[in-house]
């Protein structure tokens, strides 16, 4: 079993180009063949007609589950539907080992629907830090990494989420009403407000990837699971952005956060953003 960061260091420096071909598989053989191409028994409701899996879903996962524990010995892997399954294995996020977290499929209502704006995520930490990242969007062609303090970038290219532009609205991007309680939505109320556009989000993946691109400036998200958030998380971080809870704490993968929270372009709006869902609860 891996040991130390230092040793998963030297096992990214090694091997992330072989996670990133995975991904690439992955997508190519159990994904892509299906987008487009669904049929109603490869469709199936999980907790509600928003929350969508399908056989690209599960397929994908066994896939990236079986080729990712081969690539780093000793470690465990978090996924959506693995956990969805069993809900028990989610706690490996808090273990010892180093965790791959995956989504197979994030944007599933979107894929089912034959939109483009889907993407597999995959994460991989130790302790409860954020290592490395990958945000592979096969339907556009776009391929975004992270690692911990080396960058973030966009196939090949880094990125730099930048800061907002002055005088213009906020672009937020918000959880979907399905998925808040009564006293999340009276929170995001904080967000109807002059200065900001908050609008409803998609892909979780692909929100994060446009703050870190600047290309919007901030999320407020309600839920805590780690495979909508792990990759992003640590792309928005090493693109110059930065993520708060309420309580004015960077969100924990490991859970206990104090929802909703943001990530954001840079510190000021994600304490704006954060001001105004306290003034919302």
């Amino acid at each position: 079993m891996i040991d130390s960061n230092e040793t998963i260091e030297e096992f990214l420096a090694q091997h992330a180009s072989d996670v990133e071909e995975a991904i690439r598989k992955a997508a190519a053989t159990e994904i892509m063949p299906r987008w487009r191409r669904l049929a109603a028994h490869e469709v199936d409701e999980k907790n509600g007609p928003h929350d969508l899996v399908t056989d690209a879903d599960r397929k994908a996962e066994l896939y990236l589950t079986d080729v990712l524990i081969d690539l780093l010995p000793g470690s465990v892997v978090v996924g959506e539907e693995a956990v969805h399954a069993n809900p028990a294995s989610y706690e490996a996020i808090c273990g010892d080992a180093p965790v791959w977290i995956v989504d197979p499929v994030d944007g599933t209502r979107q894929f089912v629907h034959g939109d483009t704006g889907f993407c597999t995520l995959v994460a991989l930490a130790h302790g409860g830090a954020l290592l490395a990242s990958w945000t592979y969007a096969p339907a556009r062609e776009q391929f975004a990494t992270a690692r911990r303090g080396k960058g973030a970038y966009l196939d090949g290219e880094r990125l730099f989420a930048g800061v907002p532009e002055p005088g213009r609205d906020l672009r937020v991007a918000t959880s979907h009403p399905d998925y808040t309680t009564d006293e999340q939505k009276h929170a995001l109320i904080g967000l109807r407000t002059d200065g900001v556009a908050p609008r409803p989000c998609g892909s979780a993946g692909l929100e994060y990837l446009a703050i870190a691109r600047g290309e919007s400036d901030a999320t407020a998200f309600s839920w805590e699971a780690a495979w909508d958030h792990a990759a992003g998380l640590l792309l928005v971080e090493e693109a110059g952005g930065t993520h708060l809870t309420r309580t004015g704490e960077p969100f924990r993968i490991t859970g206990g956060n104090d929802l909703p929270f943001t990530a954001a372009r840079d510190a000021a709006t994600a304490r704006h953003v954060v001001g105004l869902l306290s003034g919302g609860a």
